[in-house]
């Protein structure tokens, strides 16, 4: 699972014109699900996502978490995080997870997100999405749960 995740003064995504989801200051995440993940590695990113320290405290040092600087979080769900180009120019995304199975984890990392007590919107899943970001910094962090196994 990977995650793209931006520090943002606000952010929201529209489908068909419509806004499905939007926040002032908070975390905007794209959210990339591979064939391998299972509830665990949602679990572990969403951990990270709520405790990531990247708000600024009153020195302006970033040590304050999404709750403690009163944000919230936009989840984006985005395979194109598994889009390989290491032959060619098109990507490949043969390590995405199919949208079927991407769905269910989908659903149950915002879940988990949402139980954290935070104010959580999302996308639309599987939709084509216009997203606006107002990048806090910019501030931008990635995280690959294949990268705590080493």
């Amino acid at each position: 699972m990977r995650i793209l995740v931006q520090r943002v003064r606000e952010a929201r995504v529209e489908v068909d014109q419509a806004v499905v989801g939007q926040i002032g200051l908070g975390l905007l995440v794209f959210l990339g699900i591979s064939k391998e993940d299972t509830t665990a590695e949602a679990e572990y990113l969403v951990d990270k996502v709520v405790g990531l320290r990247i708000f600024p405290d009153s020195e302006g040092k970033m040590n304050r978490s999404v709750a403690e600087a009163g944000g919230s979080i936009l989840i984006v769900s985005q395979f194109t995080l598994y889009g390989d180009i290491i032959r060619g120019r098109r990507p490949s995304f043969d390590k995405a997870a199919s949208p079927e199975n991407a769905r269910i984890l989908y659903d149950y990392f915002v879940l988990k997100a949402k139980e954290s007590g935070i104010n959580v919107q999302t996308g639309k899943f599987q939709a084509s999405m216009d997203v606006t970001i107002h990048n806090f910094g910019p501030v931008t962090i990635f995280c690959d749960t294949f990268d705590r196994s080493k």
